[in-house]
C-alpha cells in the first residue's frame, strides 16, 4: 500500500519524468553560494594544478538506481569541473555507502582522508537521519564531531544537505536537521549546498516529483543525480573563482 500511494503521490502532479532532458535543471544563484572560498582548494589548484575530492555519503552519492553510473553526482561533479578548470587535473573519489547515516560515515572520516589524501571532501548527510528521527543533539554532536576532525585534517569541506522528496517531506523535524547542518556549516567555515531549497524550488516552480525522484520517494533518478551534480559544479567553481 505505501508503495502504490508513492508512486499516485510521484506522478499525479504531471505524467511521465524526461529524465535525460536538462532543460529544467536550475537553480536561484543566490541558492548555489557555499558561503566558503574554498582556500585549501585554491591552493592546491595554484602550486599543484590539482584538485582531489572526496565525495562522502551514503546511497545518494554511492549513485543508488541510476542507469549509468556517469550519471551519479560525483562523476557528474568530476565531469563539470574537467570542463571549467582546463588544465587542472581533477580526481573526485566517490566514498558512497547505500543506509549509511552521519554516525557511520564520521566514524571512517579519519581514514578515509589518509588513504585519499584530499583538498575538499563534499559531505551528504542528513536525509537518513531525518527518516530515521535520529535524536536532533545527537546528529548535531555527531556532524560537528566529524567536521572538526575533517579540518584538522587539512581539507575544506562541503556539507550537501537533505533532499526535498516525499521520505524527507513527511518527516516532522526535516527543518531542524537542516538548520543544524547551516550552523555547523557557518561555525566551522565550511560550505553548505543547499540542497533541499535547491529542490524545493524545483516542485514549488511546478516540476513533479517523478522529474527527480525514483518511486521509492527517496532516491533521485537520473535527472535529479545529473543536475545536482551540475548545480554543485556551478557553486564549487563560483566559490573557486570568487574574491
Amino acid at each position: 500500500m505505501f508503495a502504490f500511494l508513492i508512486a499516485a503521490l510521484l506522478f499525479a502532479a504531471g505524467g511521465t519524468a524526461h529524465a535525460n532532458s536538462m532543460t529544467l535543471c536550475r537553480a536561484q544563484p543566490a541558492m548555489l553560494a557555499l558561503g566558503t572560498t574554498l582556500p585549501v582548494s585554491r591552493k592546491a589548484i595554484a602550486e599543484r594544478k590539482q584538485l582531489r575530492i572526496i565525495a562522502l555519503g551514503s546511497s545518494t552519492t554511492a549513485g543508488y538506481g541510476v542507469s549509468n553510473p556517469a550519471f551519479a553526482y560525483p562523476t557528474q561533479l568530476r565531469i563539470g569541473l574537467e570542463k571549467a578548470l582546463p588544465g587542472i587535473d581533477i580526481e573526485v573519489i566517490n566514498r558512497g555507502i547505500g543506509g549509511q547515516d552521519v554516525e557511520e560515515m564520521a566514524a571512517r572520516m579519519q581514514v578515509e582522508m589518509q588513504e585519499n589524501p584530499a583538498s575538499l571532501v563534499i559531505w551528504q548527510t542528513g536525509t537518513n537521519a531525518a527518516i530515521r528521527h535520529m535524536p536532533l543533539d545527537k546528529f548535531d554532536s555527531t556532524l560537528r564531531g566529524g567536521l572538526k576532525l575533517g579540518k584538522s585534517l587539512g581539507a575544506d569541506f562541503v556539507l550537501m544537505n537533505l533532499q526535498y522528496v516525499p521520505a524527507v517531506v513527511a518527516a516532522p523535524d526535516k527543518e531542524a536537521y537542516e538548520k543544524i547542518m547551516a550552523d555547523a556549516a557557518r561555525d566551522y567555515s565550511a560550505g553548505l549546498f543547499r540542497r533541499y531549497d535547491i529542490m524545493r524550488g524545483w516542485y514549488d516552480d511546478g516540476m513533479p516529483y517523478a522529474q527527480f525522484v525514483q518511486l521509492d520517494g527517496l532516491h533521485l533518478n537520473d535527472f535529479g543525480q545529473k543536475c545536482i551534480g551540475r548545480l554543485l559544479t556551478r557553486s564549487i567553481v563560483d566559490a573557486l573563482k570568487g574574491p
